[in-house]
């Protein structure tokens, strides 16, 4: 399976600009697998500095009112998301205070062949 990809927006209006080297050095040490990025805003604006959690095959994680308060939460989180097969888990309790900033959990795709069942039969066009 592929790597964790966290993503940092860099334009909220009150980003931290040393959060992103903060969490780089976090991850470096705690999941050195996991990939780092900043970009350009993710529509988070009401709840600023937004961060995302996504990995292929699992749900994907968006959360706001991200400071460097919030680093052992989020390590703890790659923790549990990572050892889960779908990126869920039963109790969000051991992310601590993390839990209230999810502003969406993104479902991951279904299978095509669960995807089709769930839907009725995919009809061509021409049907």
């Amino acid at each position: 399976m592929t790597a964790p990809v966290i993503s940092l927006c860099r334009t909220c209006q009150d980003a931290d600009p040393a959060l992103l080297p903060q969490l780089a050095a976090a991850l470096r040490e705690a999941h050195p697998g996991a990939l780092l990025q900043s970009v350009d805003c993710m529509s988070g604006c009401a709840r600023p500095q937004t961060l995302s959690v996504r990995q292929s095959g699992k749900t994907a994680y968006l959360f706001g009112e991200i400071t460097a308060a919030d680093l052992p939460d989020i390590l703890r989180f790659l923790r549990l998301y990572e050892a889960s097969a779908d990126g869920t888990f039963t109790d969000a309790r051991p992310i601590g205070e993390l839990r209230f900033k999810a502003i969406a959990r993104i479902p991951a795709p279904l299978p095509e062949t669960t995807a089709a069942s769930q839907t009725g039969s995919a009809a061509s066009p021409e049907e």
